[in-house]
């Protein structure tokens, strides 16, 4: 057995750069067993430095989907390009969706997911959205588990990150009129992360935008699709040149009402009552805004799905950000400019952040309940060996 693991740690790396070949599966499947099992061994990472970019774990799944519409199963194989078609639907009309979840470390090495059944079910939406065949909720959760299991020496040791899983749907056969894709492929990669921001648990400072818009009525802004996120770089690159951590879009329509940021859903807070924008499809039903908002309500506060005008900034005692990739994140300041009042007056709002906060109260249960620290009593943790 110890001669069959140092082997596998020797050969793992050549893995990337190798052709995939179906003769190379089941050698590979033993591979995968051997990994799962060597339950003391961590990747060679720096933990302590680790933030939120590409570390590329060893095995990602991809599973494609047959000419009846259907997906069969899929398997493991190493971290590595695929192939694609130039003229395949995703390169050509963006048909592409995705999602995004963790998986945790406990002290006692045991292995955790956060409610990975909202994520297949919301892929589900968006690929009905996006006119795109999807997995069932089993076999999304299935890919998850394998992926996680096989890359289970590069999930972080308890306090120092977590596993991101990023499950992707896309179109990936040729078609060259509009029209949906031949042939669809799942996939699942995954890295080690650490904090979102580079402030890392600091608070925020967000910025208004009033020229560029996020989504509009009738769109797809209400799920993840790969065609949302692309527009809101130029807008975000010009806020982050000026300092500021991300941008704060408002509605498309009146420029009144907040929305989100690019990569997180806000909420505002006045004495006990917490406020964010209602999800009426430009929006997008983050689950870790609709596990904070559980939280909050069984904390005893006011919680309230609703259209909150910009102007509300100015009078909140906090503001703090909820996704997947950013947690629970407080923001410290907020800047608005207000074109819409005619006037070029730049107003600049600062909010409590720190001890005693709506913010960390929240944030500390949710990520206890992540982590295993806390009993979870809603059934939102799946363990997995």
């Amino acid at each position: 057995m110890i001669r069959a693991i140092s082997y596998l740690q020797s050969s793992l790396r050549p893995l990337r750069s190798r052709s995939y070949t179906a003769q190379a599966s089941s050698a590979l499947r033993e591979e995968v067993k051997l990994s799962v099992y060597r339950d003391d061994e961590y990747a060679d990472v720096d933990w302590d430095k680790l933030g939120f970019g590409l570390t590329p774990a060893d095995y990602m799944y991809e599973m494609k989907c047959s000419k009846d519409g259907e997906f069969r199963e899929g398997e493991l194989r190493p971290f590595g390009n695929i192939q694609l078609s130039p003229s395949s639907g995703v390169l050509n009309y963006g048909q592409g969706i995705y999602e995004g979840t963790k998986a945790y470390r406990k002290e006692d090495g045991k292995i955790l997911l956060f409610r990975p059944e909202q994520n297949a079910t919301r892929l589900k939406h968006g690929a009905e959205r996006m006119l795109m065949p999807s997995p069932s909720v089993d076999q999304f959760i299935d890919a998850i588990k394998q992926t996680v299991l096989a890359n289970k020496r590069w999930i972080p040791p308890p306090g120092k990150g977590s596993l991101y899983v990023r499950p992707l749907l896309i179109g990936s056969g040729p078609i060259l009129g509009l029209g949906a894709a031949p042939e669809y492929t799942f996939l699942v990669y995954a890295s080690p992360v650490r904090n979102y921001f580079k402030e890392g648990t600091a608070a925020l400072n967000l910025y208004v935008e009033e020229e560029y818009v996020r989504a509009a009525p009738g769109g797809a802004g209400g799920v993840k699709s790969i065609t949302n996120y692309a527009p809101v770089l130029k807008a975000l690159t010009r806020a982050k040149d000026r300092g500021f951590s991300d941008v704060l879009y408002l509605d498309s329509i009146y420029k009144k009402y907040l929305e989100e940021a690019s990569s997180c859903n806000i909420f505002i807070v006045k004495g006990k009552k917490i406020s964010t924008p209602a999800t009426k499809g430009t929006i997008l039903k983050g689950i870790t805004r609709k596990s904070v908002m559980e939280i909050a309500t069984d904390q005893g506060y006011q919680v309230e799905e609703r259209a909150v005008p910009v102007d509300e900034l100015m009078e909140a005692d906090e503001v703090f950000c909820t996704g997947t990739a950013v947690g629970v994140a407080p923001v410290g300041s907020v800047t608005y400019q207000s074109q819409r009042l005619q006037t070029s007056e730049i107003c600049r709002k600062e909010f409590k952040t720190g001890n005693d906060s709506v913010c960390e109260e929240l944030q500390k249960i949710l990520v206890s309940i992540q982590t295993g620290f806390m009993e979870d009593k809603k059934g939102w943790v799946t363990e997995i060996h």
